[in-house]
């Protein structure tokens, strides 16, 4: 069936920051990474070995796949403002749920209901587009991105130091007697402080975001089944959704076992493993920088510096583990690792995200949906795949998991399109599909 669809008449795009998008991805996203320096402790009460509690990342990836398939397109739907508070607030009843979990299974179930929630952080970027002109969308886009990067990679550190929480009382005995407070393992205070902070943005969203009406009229079972459409009429969507999935299922790779890493072979804990994430946030400065360089020579290569920045990083992080180095400079080669690492995943991700923004700019958050969709499925498999190399094979496996998805992104990217890219998305004459969609 062919139907017309409408583009609304704007008289004005309304604005808000485009620091304040990236404040909101990072709340958003930020609660799908809390889980990752904090499984070692999880296992611990529960008394589930690692292989079990693995799974407990692997289905916050899974929920943010189904939110991202389910919720997102909505922003195409629904006036975004108060579909995000409403998003907002459920982040917050979710981050409840799972810090009151009674068992592992309970966990599991709460991390996929926290992880569909969550994708309102891909109802907030693709507002960033829409604020400034078409010459200049790598940049709005890098700017949002790194507070997304920020967000999943200093979710870690919080995580891992506020987990240790407990230890305060046991050390002041007359001001937190033993027995006053019900909580007793650390990585649930994470997920409760969380939900206060969620609770704080709802009011601050309230007063800095305008009212964002969507530029179509459009049901959500039309905007549903739009999203083949789009699949099936954009093969530079299908390209970089795939180099986005197989890069993604890359970087979980690390960050799903680092924290068995450094457990098995130092016994170091949450706050440090967390803490790699504070390091990797270095990595997230080069956002900006990777959006104006995809404005000014292309996205294919920023996409060719990042997955090349990737493999050295999996390359320096194998190399580092088998060389048999001395406690100090193993750590400094996984610091080291973890910034290339970031950098690699930051540069791929703006790259990817500029090619389809420029597709068809009144479907952004159903192009976001399709491509995050296929991301994070990317994420999800890659984080069962480690489960299973680190249980085989130890950092080995894991290592060269890594660079055999890398290598698949690269081979997709080389073959991949290398027709002009649409830098000027406000024509419709370029974009036929804006007129008529086949649903």
């Amino acid at each position: 069936m062919v139907q017309q669809v409408r583009t609304r008449s704007k008289p004005g795009t309304p604005s808000a920051p485009l620091n304040f998008l990236g404040l909101a991805c990072a709340i958003g996203v930020s609660t799908i990474y809390f889980n990752q320096p904090l499984l070692v402790d999880m296992g611990r009460t529960y008394g589930a070995p690692a292989g079990e509690v693995m799974f407990v990342s692997g289905a916050t990836q899974v929920g943010y796949a189904l939110g991202l398939l389910l919720f997102v397109p909505l922003g195409d739907v629904l006036e975004r403002r108060s579909l995000m508070m409403r998003m907002y607030g459920a982040v917050m009843v979710a981050l409840l749920l799972v810090s009151a979990a009674p068992t592992l299974a309970w966990l599991i179930a709460g991390s996929v209901v926290l992880g569909m929630v969550a994708s309102v952080t891909h109802i907030v970027l693709p507002i960033a587009p829409d604020l400034v002109r078409s010459r200049e969308r790598g940049r709005a886009i890098g700017t949002v991105m790194m507070g997304l990067l920020l967000g999943i990679l200093l979710a870690r550190t919080f995580a891992g130091w506020v987990s240790k929480i407990p230890a305060l009382f046991v050390h002041a005995p007359r001001l937190f007697p033993p027995g006053a407070f019900w909580v007793t393992d650390g990585w649930r205070y994470v997920f409760l402080i969380a939900a206060a902070a969620n609770a704080a943005f709802l009011l601050l969203l309230g007063r800095r975001m305008p009212k964002l009406p969507p530029k179509q009229e459009l049901s959500y079972g039309d905007a549903m089944r739009s999203l083949w459409t789009l699949w099936r009429t954009q093969p530079l969507l299908r390209e970089s959704s795939i180099i986005g999935a197989l890069v993604f299922a890359s970087f979980s790779c690390f960050w799903t076992t680092l924290a068995f890493l450094l457990s098995s072979h130092y016994g170091l804990g949450a706050g440090v493993a967390g803490s790699f994430g504070l390091v990797g946030a270095a990595g997230a400065m080069v956002a900006p920088i990777g959006g104006r360089m995809a404005d000014k020579r292309g996205t294919r290569w920023v996409l060719t510096a990042g997955m090349t920045t990737l493999g050295c990083s999996y390359a320096l992080l194998w190399a580092g583990e088998r060389a048999g180095m001395s406690f100090g400079l193993h750590i400094a080669v996984l610091l080291i690792g973890v910034i290339l690492l970031d950098v690699g995943a930051q540069l791929t991700q703006v790259g990817n995200q500029t090619r389809i923004f420029g597709l068809v700019p009144s479907a952004r958050s159903r192009l976001n949906t399709v491509y995050m969709t296929v991301y994070f499925a990317g994420a999800a498999g890659g984080s069962a795949l480690s489960t299973v190399a680190w249980g085989r094979w130890r950092w080995d496996g894991v290592c060269a998991m890594a660079l055999g998805l890398i290598a698949l992104a690269g081979l997709r990217h080389a073959f991949g399109s290398r027709a002009p890219e649409p830098f000027n998305p406000e024509s419709r004459a370029e974009h036929p599909i804006e007129s008529v969609l086949e649903v």
